[in-house]
């Protein structure tokens, strides 16, 4: 493949991701401030990029990604509450139940991705669900590392 047919490729999914994916994504909640929108669009070309979507794949991978998404930050959400909520005054018994509580969240986020690991793989192949996981976390540390480069100054990750 060409670069310029790949670079073709990349816009045409960029254009077709930034109509449907946004779009979908913001039925959890119309809260999000510019900066979060363009690092939610830094992440869906940086997936899209190295999980190497087709147009086909993008259209039935997105909404399903997004509804994982959902579902995994509000575990991750309650899993820093409680640990948040752990205070001197608490007993022995309620520290017991809190740790409790979160590993129980913690199960329901491994339960979550195996789920999601089935029903990734109806549209994506095995190794596109690979490097899916191998993507996030790469994504991750991309705006880790952009972040922690310029003090008082975050960058977004097109930069």
């Amino acid at each position: 493949m060409s670069i310029l047919s790949h670079t073709f490729r990349l816009l045409s999914l960029a254009a077709l991701l930034l109509a449907l994916a946004p779009t979908a994504h913001a039925q959890g909640g119309g809260r999000k401030g510019p900066r979060l929108a363009r690092l939610e669009n830094a992440k869906i070309a940086f997936i899209t990029n190295h999980v190497a979507l087709t147009q086909d794949q993008a259209q039935k991978f997105w909404p399903l990604y997004n509804e994982f998404s959902d579902r995994r930050r509000i575990l991750n959400r309650d899993g820093r509450l409680l640990r948040r909520d752990i205070t001197e005054n608490m007993s022995d018994q309620q520290i017991r139940e809190n740790f409790n509580q979160s590993f129980t969240l913690r199960q329901q986020e491994l339960n979550l991705e195996k789920e999601y690991f089935e029903k990734f793989q109806k549209v994506l192949s095995l190794k596109q669900v690979a490097q899916l996981f191998v993507a996030e976390r790469d994504f991750t540390r991309e705006v880790i590392k952009r972040v922690a480069g310029a003090p008082g100054q975050a960058r977004t990750v097109e930069d």
